[in-house]
């Protein structure tokens, strides 16, 4: 048995998804003439309150573009110094869009409206334009922890009242809307523009969905030509999207359940520093200086339990569809005997 909880995005579709995989009808979707990937738009779309959506192979490249709807070459955009954007898209921002970061100093990948404020550049030619505030829910370096709502409402006044365009990387937003019981219409009346990944708690094999509203939206499937994503019969990987929207929602409650116990195990071995508080899906920790990381990865390994480092000393499982009960209690068995 080979325990993976080095990401949520090692699952494999299940027989189920397969076969409505296999069912789809499809089309050439670059004249816009595949069936289900024009019903999955409409249906992620309609769930948000957006007028539009488009379907992405990746949530980079779906970030990526809505980063170019919303500025112009020397913008300044905001975002936490764990952001996806800045972390973990190869330097896409700059590339891309022309664009730099200001990073806040945040609290677990999330920071305040205030923040925000104090992070505006002045108006004035010699400062680079400030254009676009940009949080993630949940935050992948922040240990899958959820934004407070009420917090996010104030940056949107914010936003309103400095002209700025307001995104929301929503890798694992179904994750947040889950544990927070929250709904996807108040994200979409806040967000200009919203991704949310299909390949992460959701257990698709491929997929991100870009939304908002038509003027935002105009240009974007021009910019995921430009970035060669296109695509044509992939109605069958829409399919899978569907079906997930169907049936792995609200299962995500379980994998939140077995992080949470797999933290208390964490929490009681002496050779750990800290477990970071989990609230879904991830479990970051530290170990104690004394202990020599790759050594108790190697122990791990040799238990065929696989985690991964996220840098910094900060150690990262992550629970997800293909982790079953079975599993979840030979990990917790090995935790107790290390």
């Amino acid at each position: 048995m080979i325990i993976d909880l080095r990401s949520d995005t090692v699952t494999k579709p299940t027989k189920y998804m397969l076969e409505a995989m296999m069912q789809a009808k499809v089309g050439d979707d670059v004249f816009r003439e595949d069936e289900t990937v024009n019903e999955l738009e409409t249906r992620v779309a309609k769930m948000f309150g957006k007028d539009q959506a488009l379907f992405f192979p990746s949530g980079t490249m779906a970030n990526q573009t809505a980063l170019k709807l919303h500025t112009n070459p020397g913008d300044q955009v905001i975002c936490d110094k764990y952001a996806h954007i800045y972390n973990y898209e190869s330097g896409g921002a700059s590339f891309n869009s022309g664009v730099s970061c200001k990073l806040i100093d945040g609290s677990k990948g999330m920071f305040t409206a205030k923040q925000v404020e104090e992070a505006i550049n002045p108006d004035t030619y010699y400062y680079s334009k400030t254009s676009l505030v940009e949080i993630e829910n949940t935050t992948n370096k922040g240990g899958g922890a959820c934004w407070d709502f009420n917090e996010i409402k104030k940056m949107r006044t914010v936003c309103d009242e400095n002209n700025l365009g307001f995104h929301l990387d929503g890798a694992r937003l179904w994750n947040a809307l889950v544990e927070k019981k929250e709904t996807t219409e108040q994200y979409g009346e806040v967000f200009d523009t919203i991704s949310v990944c299909l390949s992460k708690g959701l257990g698709c094999p491929i997929g991100s969905i870009l939304v908002g509203d038509s003027k935002i939206m105009q240009n974007a499937i021009r910019i995921r030509k430009i970035f060669g994503g296109n695509m044509r019969q992939v109605g069958y990987l829409a399919a899978a999207g569907l079906y997930a929207l169907d049936n792995n929602i609200e299962r995500l409650k379980i994998d939140h359940q077995k992080a949470k116990e797999i933290g208390v195990e964490l929490s009681k071995l002496s050779m750990i520093k800290t477990v970071e508080p989990i609230e879904t899906n991830i479990v970051i920790f530290e170990l104690n200086n004394d202990v020599n990381e790759n050594h108790f990865f190697q122990k791990l390994a040799d238990k065929n339990i696989h985690i991964i480092s996220m840098g910094s000393g900060k150690l990262r499982m992550v629970t997800h569809l293909d982790y079953t009960n079975e599993m979840h209690d030979k990990l917790l068995e090995n935790l107790i005997n290390m």
